[in-house]
C-alpha cells in the first residue's frame, strides 16, 4: 500500500514538473515573440526622438538616444497641415462607423430574427459577394462616384464604406444565438420588432456591436487606397494622405526621424482606442466564435 501511495505521489510529482516545465517554455516563447513584434514599435518611437544629424552620423544604429527630441513632431505638424488631416479623418472615421452601424444592425436583425420570402437565398446571394476582389469593387465605386460627381468630397470619401457584407454577418451570427422563446415573449406582449431589436438585441449583443465599431474605425483611420484614388485636393487629405504628402512636399525622403514622429502621432490614437476597449473587443471576438 505504502510503495503504491510513493508511486503515486512520484507520478504526481513528475507530471506537475513536466507541467511547470512546458508553461515556462510556453511563456518564454511568447516573450520572444512579444519582443520580436513589438521592436518595430520601440524602434519607431526612438527614432522619432533622434536628431536629424545624430540618425545620419549612427554607422551601427543605436538601441538608445542620450539627446532626445521633439523638433521631428514640430516639423511633423508644421511641414503639411497634418492637424487638419487629422480633423477630415476623424469626420470620415466617426460618420463612416455611425453609417454603417445604422445600415448593418437592421440587416443583420432581418437575417436573424424576421422570415420573408428568399431570405436564405439572399443571405447566400450576399455572403457570394465577399468572393469579389476589392480591386473589383474599387474600380467600379471609383466610376460610379466619378459619375456623380462627388470626387474631393466627404459624401464620394464615405459613400461606398457605409455597409460590409462581413460585419452583417457576424452580427447576424450573434442575434441568432439570442433564443426565440426571448422574441415570442416579447410578441406576446405587443413589443415592436424594431423595439425588440433596441432593447433587447442590441444590450445583449453589444460587445460584438462596439467589437464592429472599433473594428471599422480602425480600417477607415488606416484606409489609403480609396482616398488616395477619390481625392487629389489636399481640404480633403486624410492621415493616410498626409504621409504621402509630407514625403513629397514636406521634408523629403531623407529625414527619417521626422517621419517617423508623423507615424507616431499618426497612430497613436488607434493604439490608444484598442488599449482602451481591448476587453470589449476581445468579448465580442470571443461571442462571435461561440454558438449556443
Amino acid at each position: 500500500m505504502n510503495n503504491n501511495a510513493t508511486d503515486f505521489d512520484r507520478i504526481e510529482k513528475s507530471a506537475r514538473a513536466r507541467k511547470a516545465v512546458t508553461k515556462t517554455l510556453v511563456f518564454i516563447f511568447l516573450g520572444i515573440w512579444a519582443l520580436v513584434v513589438l521592436f518595430p514599435f520601440y524602434w519607431m518611437i526612438l527614432t522619432s526622438f533622434k536628431g536629424y544629424g545624430e540618425y545620419n552620423s549612427e554607422f551601427i544604429p543605436k538601441l538608445f538616444t542620450l539627446t532626445p527630441t521633439f523638433e521631428n513632431y514640430i516639423k511633423a505638424f508644421t511641414a503639411v497641415p497634418l492637424a487638419k488631416y487629422f480633423l477630415n479623418t476623424l469626420i470620415f472615421t466617426v460618420a463612416t462607423t455611425a453609417i454603417m452601424l445604422i445600415v448593418i444592425i437592421p440587416a443583420a436583425f432581418a437575417f436573424a430574427r424576421l422570415e420573408f420570402k428568399g431570405k436564405n437565398f439572399l443571405f447566400t446571394l450576399f455572403l457570394s459577394l465577399m468572393m469579389i476582389p476589392n480591386e473589383l469593387v474599387i474600380i467600379t465605386n471609383f466610376v460610379t462616384v466619378t459619375n456623380l460627381d462627388l470626387r474631393n468630397t466627404f459624401t464620394g470619401l464615405i459613400l461606398p464604406s457605409v455597409t460590409s457584407i462581413f460585419y452583417i454577418y457576424l452580427l447576424r451570427e450573434n442575434f441568432a444565438q439570442i433564443p426565440d422563446e426571448l422574441y415570442h415573449a416579447a410578441k406576446v406582449d405587443g413589443t415592436s420588432d424594431m423595439k425588440y431589436l433596441f432593447k433587447v438585441m442590441m444590450p445583449i449583443c453589444r460587445p460584438t456591436i462596439v467589437t464592429i465599431a472599433i473594428l471599422k474605425a480602425i480600417e477607415c483611420w488606416n484606409s489609403y487606397v480609396w482616398p488616395r484614388l477619390i481625392t487629389d485636393e489636399q481640404a480633403y487629405y486624410l492621415v493616410s494622405n498626409g504621409i504621402q504628402e509630407i514625403r513629397e512636399n514636406g521634408f523629403g525622403r531623407d529625414n527619417i526621424p521626422a517621419m517617423m514622429a508623423a507615424v507616431v502621432v499618426i497612430s497613436l490614437p488607434l493604439i490608444v482606442l484598442f488599449l482602451c476597449f481591448r476587453n470589449k473587443i476581445m468579448e465580442g471576438i470571443a461571442r462571435g466564435g461561440t454558438k449556443g
